[in-house]
C-alpha cells in the first residue's frame, strides 16, 4: 500500500520540543513578554513565517520576532554543544523495520537544515533518511503541503503512496493536505477532534505501528 516513509523531526524523532519551548520562552522573556502554553502550542510544527504571524497576534506587530528568532537558535546550537539530544521511544525500531522492508524514509522538518542536520548528528541519526527537506528550503511551510509534496517528489514517489509520522497538528494538516496518509504519534499536546479526523492511526510511541505497518507493507519486498 505504501511505497515510502516520511517523518517530522522535532517532538517525533527527537525530544527536542522542551528544549525549544525553554528557548522560546527565554528569549520571549528576556523581550518583556511572557510565553503562554497557549501561544507555544500554536507555533508547534510551523514554518518561521506562520510563526512569525503567530507572535505578531499575541505580543503586536512590534515584536522583533526575527531577532527572538536568532536568538532561540543561538540557544538551541549552545544546548547542542553540551549535550546529546534524546531519541524519541520506539524510534530505532521503526527505523530498523523500515529499513528490513527496503521502504525509502524521508525527513520534513521546519527546523532550518544547519539546526536539523546538527540534532540529527548529535543523536547519531545522521545517516538514517534518504531524503530531508528544511523549513529554510521551502516557500511554504507546515501547515502547507509543500515540504511533505517537495519530500515525495525527491523520493520519486507518488503523494499517495507516502506514509508520514507527526507529531504536531500542524504537521497533520500538512500531510493531510498533500494527500498523503498520516500516523500521529502526539508529544506535547494531544490533537483536536478536527485534526484527529484527518489522521489515520494515533499511537502512544513510534514502535506501537509496527504492527499496523506489517499490514500494509511486505518484510520480504
Amino acid at each position: 500500500m505504501y511505497s515510502a516513509a516520511i517523518f517530522d523531526l522535532d517532538g517525533l524523532v527527537l525530544d527536542t520540543e522542551t528544549i525549544s519551548h525553554s528557548a522560546w520562552q527565554q528569549v520571549v522573556a528576556d523581550l518583556g513578554f511572557v510565553l503562554e502554553d497557549d501561544i507555544y502550542h500554536k507555533i508547534i510544527g510551523l514554518g518561521i513565517p506562520d510563526a512569525e504571524k503567530v507572535f505578531a497576534d499575541a505580543f503586536g506587530p512590534a515584536f522583533p520576532f526575527q531577532r527572538a528568532n536568532q536568538q532561540r537558535l543561538q540557544y538551541m546550537y549552545n544546548y547542542l554543544d553540551e549535550q546529546p539530544v534524546s531519541v524519541k521511544p520506539g524510534l530505532v525500531e521503526l527505523l530498523d523495520f523500515l529499513d528490513r522492508a527496503q521502504l525509502p524514509k524521508a525527513m520534513a522538518t521546519s527546523s532550518v537544515r544547519d539546526l536539523a542536520v546538527r540534532m540529527l548528528t548529535s543523536a547519531g541519526l545522521a545517516d538514517r533518511f534518504g531524503v530531508m527537506v528544511c523549513g529554510d528550503e521551502v516557500r511554504t511551510g507546515k501547515p502547507a503541503p509543500e515540504p511533505f509534496l517537495q519530500a515525495a517528489r525527491l523520493l520519486n514517489v507518488a503523494a499517495e503512496k507516502c506514509l508520514v509520522f507527526e507529531d504536531s497538528e500542524n504537521g497533520v494538516r500538512s500531510a493531510h493536505s498533500a494527500g498523503m496518509t498520516v500516523i500521529m504519534v502526539p508529544d506535547r499536546k494531544q490533537p483536536s477532534k478536527e485534526v484527529a479526523e484527518l489522521t489515520h492511526r494515533i499511537f502512544g510511541t513510534l514502535s506501537e505501528a509496527i504492527p499496523f505497518l506489517k499490514e500494509c507493507i511486505s518484510i520480504l519486498r
